[in-house]
């Protein structure tokens, strides 16, 4: 059973693409007509896109990887932020700082030095410092926490990007694609799907739109990572089996040995009585 349905794309506004002039050729198989000099989109296709996509991203999330959402536009930032944290992924809803993946050491080395500043602020160390001082470090922080607070878990390279807008972020798929880190994407009629591997058609302008996709796509995440629980806990009970007839193999031996050595003791006083009688 797929994850959205027509009704729930089409009720969102899904179907809206852009001007018949800001249109992009290569989107030509995801549009189904043109009214009134605005491309619409065809949903069929977008459903079953977006079931790719949630299939690839719970496989993903299944296999214990991070995938960092990018949404840096004013209608997606709050969305992204709220469906990303709910899977417990990172993302980017503030400006994305260049060489983010290409240059991933010095990001690392800007989000050590936001916990390094939490850590000093933990220690009490601040109150030996001038309120000069305390305010630089105070500013320095929240600009730390402004561009990096929501990929501070991300310890290593992201398995893939989920992108709201490609042509927006369009920095950020150079990147990817540098680094052959697999790219799903909203895709408009005027964006290049051939820059993503994982096309999403749909209307990426929207609230209502960009929720429905990201509910479904965060849905099957979230699965993933269910999965991923049951099969550590299916593990750990086989391990504790294993170890389990070890233990009993180890205590019948020893009842065994028990039982041997009390025979021999039974019969030995036999053995001893039988010369007397004689």
């Amino acid at each position: 059973m797929s994850r959205t349905t027509f009704d729930q794309l089409l009720e969102a506004g899904c179907h809206f693409g852009h001007l018949k002039r800001k249109w992009n050729p290569a989107m030509a198989p995801y549009i189904f007509m043109e009214r009134n000099g605005i491309h619409i989109i065809d949903l069929h296709k977008t459903v079953a896109k977006i079931d790719e996509a949630a299939e690839a991203l719970k496989n993903i999330a299944k296999s214990g990887k991070k995938i960092l959402f990018v949404a840096t536009k004013k209608q997606a930032k709050d969305v992204i932020a709220e469906k990303a944290a709910s899977v417990n992924m990172p993302y980017v809803a503030e400006r994305w700082p260049g060489g983010m993946l290409t240059n991933f050491p010095t990001i690392r080395k800007a989000v050590k030095k936001m916990a390094n500043i939490d850590k000093l602020t933990a220690d009490g160390t601040f109150s030996n410092l001038s309120k000069r001082e305390i305010l630089q470090i105070s500013r320095q922080r929240a600009k730390l926490e402004k561009n990096f607070g929501s990929i501070a878990d991300l310890t290593r390279l992201p398995a893939a990007l989920f992108i709201v807008d490609v042509m927006k972020e369009h920095i950020a798929v150079k990147e990817a694609h540098r680094l052959d880190i697999p790219v799903f994407g909203i895709v408009d009629t005027n964006s290049d799907p051939n820059s993503v591997d994982h096309v999403i058609p749909a209307n990426d302008d929207a609230k209502q739109s960009i929720e429905v996709i990201l509910d479904a796509c965060c849905a099957a995440i979230a699965e993933g990572l269910e999965e991923r629980k049951a099969e550590k806990v299916d593990q750990e009970a086989k391990e504790v089996e294993e170890k389990a007839p070890r233990k009993r193999t180890t205590r019948a031996r020893k009842e065994k040995n028990e039982e041997g050595v009390e025979a021999e003791s039974a019969t030995t006083p036999e053995a001893e009585e039988a010369p007397k009688a004689e």
